[in-house]
């Protein structure tokens, strides 16, 4: 006979409910961006201010494409996420917010229309491609890298439909995908020819715009699913 264990047994009950409220967050997710138009996701820095040129041309950006029929998706916070959020609630368009609760960062900015909250980064970064049929990231930090590769992986994968990711201001992103391609591609092969392509540079609104026009994404959406393998 097997002696209980009842620190094996907590550890047990503990992950069964940590498993419905993972499944939980999903569904809240999916249902919040249920029927809204195909969406651009804007990424950048929580720690942007308000008058900083990252800041107002995330929302021009996002004013501009919110005119153009799209959704606006963001992390909900502050910096380039309430400078997005600001841009399209100015331009009367869906402004949404996907809100990571962090002991150290303000969430849920005031220009949010429809807003998520959510626990785990995870399922977060799958609610944030459900919707979205293009990606702009401005300059940020470690959470930006994360988002934007994580996308470019996908992508890469084909995991998802292709879509444009545009990194805005080249001056800021040169570097990277400078290394990406040198050291990654050419010195040792860990990425392949034509993978640093994946990634479009914009220095202005109007590049960000001609991108998508160009790429045309509302063709396609790209109707996440989540299959067992």
């Amino acid at each position: 006979m097997v002696p209980n264990n009842p620190a094996a047994n907590d550890l047990q009950t503990a992950n069964a409910w940590r498993m419905f409220r993972i499944m939980g967050e999903f569904a809240q997710g999916f249902q919040a961006l249920d029927g809204l138009n195909k969406a651009v996701a804007i990424f950048g820095s929580a720690r942007t201010p308000p008058g900083h040129p990252h800041y107002e041309a995330a929302r021009e950006v996002a004013y501009a494409v919110a005119k153009q029929g799209y959704t606006v998706i963001t992390g909900g916070g502050p910096g380039i996420m309430e400078a997005a959020n600001k841009g399209a609630k100015e331009a009367d368009g869906d402004s949404v917010g996907l809100c990571i609760q962090l002991p150290f960062e303000q969430s849920g900015n005031q220009y949010i229309t429809k807003g998520v909250d959510f626990h785990y980064f995870f399922v977060r970064k799958v609610c944030f491609l459900v919707r979205t049929v293009a990606v702009v990231v401005m300059p940020g930090g470690y959470g930006t890298m994360d988002e934007v590769m994580e996308t470019a992986t996908l992508v890469q994968t084909k995991k998802i439909k292709s879509m444009p990711i545009i990194l805005y201001e080249s001056a800021f992103w040169k570097g990277l995908t400078d290394w990406l391609r040198q050291t990654m591609e050419v010195d040792h092969q860990y990425i392949s020819p034509g993978d640093v392509d994946l990634f479009t540079m914009a220095d202005s609104v109007q590049e960000v715009l001609d991108t998508l026009e160009r790429r045309n994404p509302e063709l396609e959406g790209h109707d996440i699913q989540l299959r067992a393998p």
